[in-house]
């Protein structure tokens, strides 16, 4: 019998491997060191391959799809359910390898290196403005112990021994401040050369940080059906409770990542503090929301319409454009 699918149970060191047939009969069960692993889905006639999506999915998917498999990345919180009594490797091979062949699954798309290499300058740039404020708020508690709150107490008397700490603790703030924009400039440059990042950042409330997070985070936008199904994959849409036909909405779920989701309500945020200086403002649908909802409600429904906005753009390939209607395109 044929192999048509297999679930890939990712590791450091010991993979563990399973495989179907087209009847879903067990053909292969193994456990592959990770020198092997590269040998054994050579050898093996193109297939279905299921990974959860976790650290190293994305280099395992684009490696095997070098061997001519089609390889799915799934949220492991989808695949939790189809996992069979214990948890071991084995059994977690075996979910991948169920839920891989539902018809009905979601999977998560692939990034490409470039994409990758870009999400890592990202998260690099996060890591230091969390060293950088993590500090400088350790540098002011250090300061209140002795009675000291910047900018107010210009005069002081703090020992020889702290003042020597503190200006090593403000030479990391600074070190950390500059790799940051250091950081930030790499990825401006990498936005302004990407002409998809470059049609997004058009849109009001998004920015080449914002702009080229999106384009490295989503990869191919046919993945999603609509323009709703991205604003769910980033959280943005609300959580549902629903039962015997009557819908009962939520908050909004936060699902997905979080860094992205942060930079749309940031961005929409920045949206509405200028729309406000605007003549005819309270006429515009920003205005007229305002006055319905709770101003953090209107932000997220803003950072929602630009995720769908995003949608369009990259579907269709679009300029933005501000007048734009349903009725006219």
């Amino acid at each position: 019998m044929k192999i048509t699918a297999i679930g890939l149970d990712l590791a450091k060191n010991v993979f563990q491997v399973h495989g179907v047939d087209e009847r879903g009969h067990a053909l292969v069960k193994k456990t592959l060191k990770r020198a092997q692993l590269a040998a054994f889905f050579a050898s093996v006639p193109a297939c279905l391959v299921g990974m959860e999506a976790c650290s190293g999915a994305h280099f395992w998917a684009r490696k095997l799809q070098g061997f001519g498999h089609t390889v799915r990345l799934i949220s492991p919180q989808f695949v939790r359910p189809y996992v069979k009594s214990n948890k071991t490797d084995a059994a977690d091979a075996a979910a991948i390898c169920e839920a891989v062949t539902r018809p009905d699954m979601r999977f998560v798309p692939i990034k490409s290196i470039e994409s990758q290499g870009l999400l890592v300058l990202h998260r690099a740039r996060q890591g230091f403005i969390r060293s950088r404020v993590a500090q400088t708020n350790q540098v002011r508690g250090f300061l209140a112990e002795f009675g000291i709150i910047i900018p107010q107490d210009a005069e002081n008397a703090l020992p020889g021994t702290v003042r020597e700490l503190l200006l090593q603790l403000v030479a990391h703030v600074r070190y950390a401040h500059e790799q940051e924009q250091l950081l930030e400039a790499r990825i401006k440059r990498w936005h302004k050369d990407n002409e998809a990042s470059s049609r997004l950042a058009q849109i009001p409330g998004i920015g080449p940080l914002t702009a080229s997070a999106l384009v490295a985070s989503i990869g191919d936008v046919s993945a999603f059906r609509n323009g709703r199904q991205l604003a769910a994959w980033l959280g943005l849409v609300p959580r549902q409770h629903s039962t015997g036909g009557k819908a009962h909405l939520l908050g909004i779920s936060r699902r997905g990542d979080s860094y992205l989701r942060t930079l749309l309500t940031h961005g929409a945020r920045s949206v509405i503090i200028c729309a406000k200086q605007k003549p005819g403002y309270e006429q515009s649908w920003l205005g007229r929301l305002l006055k319905r909802k709770h101003h953090n409600v209107v932000v997220c429904a803003l950072a929602n319409h630009n995720a769908r906005v995003v949608w369009a753009l990259l579907k269709h390939d679009r300029q933005y454009r501000a007048d734009f209607s349903p009725q006219a395109a």
